[in-house]
């Protein structure tokens, strides 16, 4: 009997091995075949301006992830902690991710042995919901409830220690994502991390973890879009409305708030005065960072088809290990608050029309849908998991 077993638990150790194999020669092949369709982009196209670093090396790389990629869901873990997230709010692209990933076909596999990635489905905005004592800064119910999951599936599996986590990604658009993770130092400092508070200066580490948009989906719906102003037609330079959340805003509304009419500051917006249709009149959206540096500003501004203006000094925008920010957006360090004004007014008509023009191209990749379409802000999403899972050798 002893010997039967060791012979099963052989075989299977070798049959595990073998797929294993089979995974990690499919993507060396689709690392370098990417690697081909960057270096034989011409320098023609290259020229061409477009809302990607490289729109070839993008493009290949898509379609591979939507040939082979595959996912597996771990399903330890009930509901509502687990399998579950918010469908409504500024934290809604965490619900949307996971049931996403749960009902799709093409990418979740339920043979463990044949995915390229393993999820752990839990929600830190949910689990906020249900263990934070309001006001009590005690985030130690998460973090050990988070602990004792990983630890659940490293004993359960061979797929956590084989790796050390690295080929294990979780998800969260809540501000605690980046602090609860630090509960399991594997998962902290070696799975992949897919954060709305991509915040360097808190540990976000672009080669490994991606950041994913803040979406608020107020009531639930999903986005409609109100076409904006063409702009030619837009009359105010530059607009922000918000509550003084953090330092930046602070500095933010110290500088301008009623001094210039061109930029337009505000706490609070005065009465029968639509956000959504300020938005769409002005030329620039500011976005500052508030307690935390992702802000659903930014996507609001794309919408709108107004230039986002990104004032943060450590944040790490969505999907900008594919996109070119700099070709549909205004990056502004805090330092240059005082400055505003002139950054903007210097940047030139023919410019600012052609990030016009790239606003409008870009908007599909931060389009939510259900169920998701290609290009959308799910898929793109998945897509910068596919692309550190590229990263990624396994041993075999």
């Amino acid at each position: 009997m002893f010997t039967s077993t060791f012979v099963s638990k052989s075989a299977e150790t070798t049959k595990t091995l073998s797929n294993l194999q089979e995974l990690e020669a499919g993507l060396a092949r689709a690392r370098s075949g990417i690697r081909n369709a960057a270096r034989n982009q011409t320098s023609h196209e290259q020229d061409k301006k477009s809302i990607y670093r490289n729109a070839g090396e993008f493009h290949w790389s898509y379609s591979k992830m939507e040939k082979m990629f595959k996912i597996y869901i771990y399903e330890e873990g009930n509901p509502p902690l687990f399998h579950n997230g918010p469908y409504k709010g500024i934290y809604s692209t965490e619900g949307m991710f996971i049931n996403g990933i749960e009902t799709s076909k093409q990418l979740r596999t339920r043979d463990p042995d044949r995915a390229h990635i393993y999820f752990l489905p839990f929600s830190i905005k949910v689990m906020v919901r249900y263990l934070y004592e309001r006001d009590s800064q005690d985030i130690e119910p998460i973090k050990r409830i988070i602990s004792e999951y990983v630890d659940i599936i490293a004993r359960k599996y061979p797929y956590w220690n084989r790796s050390l986590g690295a080929d294990h990604f979780m998800l969260s658009c809540h501000d605690w994502g980046p602090r609860t993770s630090s509960s399991v130092p594997l998962l902290y400092k070696s799975s992949i991390r897919a954060l709305c508070n991509a915040n360097t200066s808190e540990g976000f580490n672009p080669s490994k973890d991606l950041s994913f948009p803040e979406i608020n989906l107020r009531k639930g719906n999903l986005p409609v879009l109100v076409e904006g102003l063409p702009p030619s037609n837009r009359s105010i330079l530059a607009f922000f409305a918000g509550k003084l959340h953090g330092n930046i805003r602070s500095i933010l509304v110290q500088h301008w708030k009623d001094k210039d009419d061109k930029i337009l500051v505000y706490e609070h917006l005065p009465t029968g005065i639509s956000y959504g249709t300020m938005m769409r009149k002005s030329r620039f959206c500011l976005c500052p960072s508030g307690y935390e540096v992702a802000s659903p500003r930014i996507v609001e501004s794309i919408y709108s088809e107004c230039i986002p203006v990104l004032i943060s000094d450590h944040y790490v925008p969505p999907f900008s290990d594919v996109l070119d920010w700099s070709s549909f957006s205004v990056q502004v360090r805090v330092n240059d608050i005082p400055d505003l004004k002139t950054i903007l007014m210097s940047i030139p008509e023919e410019r600012y029309l052609e990030m016009h023009k790239n606003l409008k191209q870009v908007l599909k990749h931060f389009m939510v849908n259900d169920p998701p379409v290609r290009h959308d802000a799910f898929y793109m999403t998945v897509h910068s998991v596919w692309l550190r899972r590229l990263n990624i050798g396994i041993n075999t």
